[in-house]
């Protein structure tokens, strides 16, 4: 339980850093370039895992992924991309305090895909602490109004709040897709494949629609080191994310993120003093306490082993297994550590 909090913390941590380089990047030499982030990172992960994939033989060949289901790849790179984009593009109109609410939207969106497309059953102690969670960052939220936290333009709400709602489903949509693809084929593919296609999309939106903030951007070594860290830590999370989540689960590793505002906030205390609150601190415990109560017990898995592995096998029919009864639903504890059973080895014609 202790394990898997502290891997969601790593995970928050790593945001903290992409917060922190992006405001600086944002505010202080107004480099307003976040498709061109985003394209750095997809850039960084095609050549480590796109060319991983290019060099292995067999099924885990580049070209043999692409022929069996390269449009399922190519959907999920494009949601990728808008997810972050819609998010970030919500600063210019709505309110801090609307999109750190709004944000939590992509757990019941998680949790939703979750119950019908991987079969993932809850518990009642699970929806007390994702609430508990949620009340958390209601706290932290509300500290921010308090103290006085510069709260943005907040020109156009209803337009900034859609996006932020809008980049938390497809947030949400692309996690569990993730979860999906990493327990059934492998994390080394869903990178690959998201380095693939994020850089293809990412480098057409860069060329149409941030082209000109590019050239505005005032080069020098400290905005290349911002730029070096951003991807730095881009990279260390899109690596290291579905190591927990296969070691936990979507839901839990949205739910851990909750908390990466805060060390963002304990960081600017010190950096641009920043107001503080003792409601911060409630809210930093409150969200911890929600993710022990959420880790304190398995979800499982209710599935049928002949029609879990459609995404591996796209086409072809699903062969029956050779059974003298009928097939019971199989229950694989999945939340904490490894799962108890191996999954049966489908075959196809």
């Amino acid at each position: 339980m202790l394990i898997s909090v502290a891997l969601g913390q790593v995970l928050s941590l790593l945001i903290c850093g992409i917060g922190l380089t992006s405001k600086y990047l944002s505010e202080d030499f107004h480099a307003n370039t976040p498709v061109f982030q985003s394209f750095l990172n997809y850039i960084l992960l095609f050549l480590v895992y796109t060319t991983t994939l290019a060099v292995r033989q067999g099924e885990e060949n580049l070209l043999a992924i692409l022929r069996r289901r390269w449009w399922k790849y190519m959907i999920l790179g494009l949601i990728d991309l808008e997810a972050n984009y819609l998010v970030v593009k919500a600063y210019q109109y709505t309110t801090l305090t609307s999109i750190q609410l709004l944000d939590c939207f992509v757990i019941p969106v998680v949790i939703f895909l979750s119950w019908f497309f991987l079969l993932i059953r809850y518990k009642a102690v699970h929806f007390i602490g994702i609430v508990v969670c949620i009340l958390g960052m209601g706290c932290m939220a509300g500290a921010d109004v308090l103290v006085g936290r510069h709260q943005g333009a907040g020109e156009n709400k209803l337009v900034g709040d859609l996006l932020v709602l809008g980049g938390a489903t497809l947030y949400g949509i692309s996690n569990v897709w993730e979860e999906y693809i990493i327990r059934t084929l492998s994390r080394v593919e869903f990178l690959g494949m998201i380095g693939l296609f994020g850089a293809f999309f990412s480098g057409i939106q860069l060329a149409i629609m941030e082209h000109k903030e590019l050239l505005k951007v005032p080069w020098d070594w400290q905005i290349g080191l911002l730029y070096v860290g951003f991807s730095a830590c881009m990279f260390g999370l899109y690596s290291f994310m579905p190591v927990v989540i296969k070691k936990t689960s979507a839901t839990s590793v949205n739910l851990s993120l909750l908390t990466a505002d805060l060390y963002s906030l304990f960081c600017g205390l010190f950096l641009f003093h920043y107001k503080f609150s003792g409601l911060y601190l409630l809210s930093f415990f409150t969200i911890l306490i929600g993710l022990v109560l959420y880790s304190s017990t398995s979800t499982y898995i209710a599935q049928d082993p002949r029609v879990y592995k459609q995404f591996r096998n796209p086409s072809g029919p699903v062969v029956d297994l050779p059974t003298t009864a009928q097939v019971e639903p199989a229950v694989t504890y999945t939340s904490l550590g490894q799962e108890t059973e191996e999954e049966p080895h489908v075959r196809v014609a």
